[in-house]
Order: structure tokens, then sequence, then C-alpha cells
């Protein structure tokens, strides 16, 4: 990933995870932007999003060369992107999912979470093992699921715009029609991030691939 993709990525993972975690500084539960079941659903759903926030804003430092250079820094970015980010944050996703009583979402995120799960824990091992390209690549795939949290906000938007010319542009109707896209933009959202990726991984040179895997 160049410095410059890198850094336009993290500026707006630093933008999205400001609007997130605005509504829940307060820890009110009458702030919160979906709505919950009791207190054991709020303090899930906030751990979800704090942690989801840490994940997303560090994330980008680790594609960064000056970053990476520091091997050091490196790894403990990497450390805490996958603890405090990435494995508390999954592990919640999966109730509040189940708890959201929408199908799609359901099983959309909770697919997500399992394979953000999967992704990070293959990136650690391929790291101890020093096979620094195939961490390359996991912890972009993985990235991709974190950046779900992207993604999904700006496909909710565009379904909802097709939409318009076939149902119109009522304010009622177009509020109930954005809630009904929320679980399908949620679901491609993942899907999209990881198609991209791995036609960037395709398309990196053999040759640089492996001078990764030697160094």
């Amino acid at each position: 990933m160049h410095r410059r993709t890198a850094w336009a990525i993290l500026i707006v993972a630093v933008i999205t995870t400001s609007v997130l975690v605005y509504p829940y500084l307060r820890l009110d539960v009458d702030d919160s932007r979906l709505d919950v079941r009791n207190g054991l659903h709020y303090s899930v759903l906030v751990g979800h999003i704090w942690t989801a926030a840490v994940a997303l804003v560090l994330g980008p430092l680790q594609f960064m060369p000056t970053v990476r250079a520091r091997r050091r820094v490196h790894r403990t970015l990497g450390r805490v992107y996958l603890l405090a980010g990435v494995l508390p944050s999954a592990v919640a996703t999966i109730p509040v999912a189940l708890w959201s009583g929408r199908l799609m979402t359901q099983i959309g995120l909770t697919t997500a979470a399992v394979l953000w799960l999967i992704t990070g824990g293959l990136a650690y091992r391929a790291a101890r093992r020093r096979d620094f390209a195939a961490h390359r690549d996991w912890m972009m795939r993985n990235y991709a699921l974190t950046f779900l949290a992207v993604t999904a906000r700006v496909l909710v938007p565009l379904l909802l715009l097709v939409q318009i010319p076939f149902r119109g542009a009522d304010p009622g109707s177009l509020g109930d029609l954005a809630t009904s896209m929320i679980p399908i933009g949620q679901t491609l959202g993942w899907i999209v991030n990881l198609v991209v990726v791995e036609s960037i991984i395709k398309r990196r040179p053999s040759e640089a691939r492996r001078v990764e895997r030697l160094s």
C-alpha cells in the first residue's frame, strides 16, 4: 500500500470513528443510535464500537512504510490492533448482530466477525513464522473487514439513491427504506472490501512478494 493511500485511509478512518463514537461519549443509553433492549445490550454495543474504533484508526498505520521500518513500533501497534481492537470488537459483534432481530444482519455481521477473527489469527501466525508477505496479505484482508464500518455507511446512501426513481422521494418512505437498506449495506460492505483487496493482492508482482518473504 502506498503512503498516500495509507494516509487517505487513515483520515477517512479518523473522521468515521469520530462520527461513530460521538453518541457514546457520555455513556447515556438515550443517545444510542441503535435500539437496545437493556443495560447489557448497551454495554456490549459500546464495547464493540470503542474497540472497533481502535482497530479502524490503528490499521492504516500498519501499512505506512515509516512505521513498518520501525519493527518494534510496528509489532506493538499490530498487537494492540489485534488484541485491543479486532478481538474484542469481533467477539462483541456477534451478540450485537443476533440482538438486531434482522436475519440478514445476523448472518452478514456474524460471518464478517468470524472472518475478522480468522484473518487476524492467520496474520499473526504468518508474522510468527516470519512469512511477512503472507502476513501483509492477511492483514490487508483483515483491515478490509475492519473498514466495513466505513464502506457500509457509503453503500447505504448509494443503495437508497438507486431506489428513489422507483419508489419516489417521500420523506416518510425514505426513512423506512434507508432502515431496510442497512443490513444489505452491512453485508455488501465487507464483501466489496474483500474483493477489492484480493484484486490488489493478485496484482502485486510475484518478485516483490518473494523479496518480502526473504526480508
